[in-house]
């Protein structure tokens, strides 16, 4: 009992080092995982980035243009990093529609490793995956902004982004894990990714700002859970932009933190950090189990 127990442990570890192999290995999944923050990073680095930076400096006309490219930089990365939570653990789940189309999953069946145990080894991968790639673009970004201003953000606020990426990966990779779920096909899988890099953007508000939204889409934005846990994460990146920006102004800061998500509300409820990280706990705990039933049948 023992020893099949053990063997069952290593075979499932065995399976999450597999899985990260095949995932890191296949460079266009890697690639169609970031393309959402790809295409956020682009949009903002050629077209739109400069017209957030006139928009705001047109409503803060004293505030130097440098604080106010700080802070339009420091909210399209909170976007960057929020898609790249979801994106790429969703991509890191091709390795299980793929074992499913092609059979092997009755070749595990014959090995010690139980159908929860290999269930277990598909979504710890793609977590670690997710968390791996996660931290990646975090570092990326941080460095980015503290080259490129000469600012860098504090320690405290370093382990909050952390502790929010890290639960915004466990959040997203549960969510994506039901989903995947029912696909079937590395074409569906592939389709899907797609979709879903570049829609994310849009329903995280992170390509627009929340409030150039019209009221009723702004409200179904606000609602999601991407949109608020772009909100926690962009918290922490425009704090120091946000006061070097509006210099104490409370009217102006608060202004600026509606318009671009800093602060959600659904009507005329606002949004607190506490309800958003409670949800996002939810989600991983719900969806986790749902995903584990789904894809525990399959394999069985």
């Amino acid at each position: 009992m023992t020893s099949t127990f053990t063997y069952g442990k290593r075979a499932t570890f065995a399976l999450i080092s597999r899985n990260l192999k095949l995932f890191f290995r296949d460079r266009l999944n890697v690639f169609f995982s970031l393309l959402g923050a790809l295409i956020l990073f682009l949009i903002y680095a050629l077209f739109l980035g400069e017209m957030q930076v006139e928009s705001v400096s047109q409503t803060l006309p004293e505030v130097a243009h440098e604080d106010v490219q700080f802070f339009v930089n420091s909210w399209m990365f909170s976007g960057i990093v929020t898609i790249t939570t979801f994106t790429t653990g969703l991509g890191a789940f091709s390795t299980l529609v793929d074992d499913g189309q092609s059979g092997r999953f009755k070749d595990f069946l014959v090995s010690p490793a139980r159908p929860h145990l290999l269930t277990l080894g598909y979504i710890s991968s793609a977590l670690v995956v997710s968390l791996l790639m996660s931290f990646a673009v975090l570092v990326l970004s941080v460095l980015y902004l503290g080259l490129s201003t000469g600012t860098w953000l504090s320690l405290v606020l370093l382990l909050r982004l952390a502790a929010i990426t890290a639960l915004c990966c466990a959040a997203f990779t549960a969510l994506a894990a039901f989903m995947v779920s029912f696909v079937r096909t590395a074409g569906a899988n592939a389709g899907l990714n797609t979709v879903v890099g570049t829609v994310m953007g849009f329903i995280a508000a992170a390509y627009i700002p929340v409030g150039a939204f019209p009221p009723a889409v702004a409200n179904v934005a606000s609602a999601l859970p991407f949109g608020q846990a772009g909100m926690l994460l962009r918290r922490e990146f425009t704090e120091p932009a946000l006061g070097a920006v509006t210099s104490g102004n409370v009217e102006a800061a608060s202004e600026l933190r509606a318009m671009f998500g800093i602060d959600l509300t659904v009507g005329s409820w606002e949004v607190s950090s506490t309800y958003t990280v409670l949800a996002l706990a939810a989600m991983f705990v719900v969806f986790t189990a749902l995903a584990a039933l789904r894809i525990r049948s399959r394999i069985r």
